[in-house]
């Protein structure tokens, strides 16, 4: 699905919207997002080196995993939005400079009430920069 299919589905808008594409096949969530170099969170981290903040790498695998919750939803009556209760277990493992095809694989590990809990993976050129196991709750 394109970013207007995407913005169907989750309630983050420009400056935040951080994914540009996604698919949900077999309860696996893909999205990307490609790292071009005017983001406002490049501005100061770091002048002449400009490296994605880790926390923004976190931010781009949950959009992809609220895009896979969202799928999987019924048709809701009010809208939710996905706010972060844990982020547990990151490990970065390479740096995500400009120009990069960040990509994420995420997964549903499991769900109780309206928690959702989830592990995930980046990757720039198949290559492995992030894991991480977080969850998020959907609250009116």
């Amino acid at each position: 699905m394109n970013q207007e299919e995407i913005k169907k589905l989750i309630p983050h808008r420009d400056h935040m919207l951080l994914v540009e594409d996604a698919t949900v096949v077999d309860g696996v969530a893909q999205g990307s997002y490609r790292v071009r170099g005017d983001e406002f969170f490049l501005q100061g981290h770091f002048p002449g080196n400009p490296i994605v903040p880790g926390v923004i790498l976190c931010e781009m695998m949950a959009q992809s995993a609220s895009v896979l919750v969202a799928s999987t939803l019924e048709e809701r009556t009010e809208p939710v939005t996905p706010l972060f209760t844990s982020l547990d277990k990151v490990h970065f493992k390479k740096p995500v400079k400009p120009g990069d095809l960040f990509c994420s694989e995420v997964t549903l590990e499991r769900q109780k009430g309206s928690f959702f809990f989830c592990s995930a993976r980046g990757f720039v050129d198949a290559t492995l920069v992030v894991t991480a196991s977080f969850s998020f709750a959907l609250v009116s």
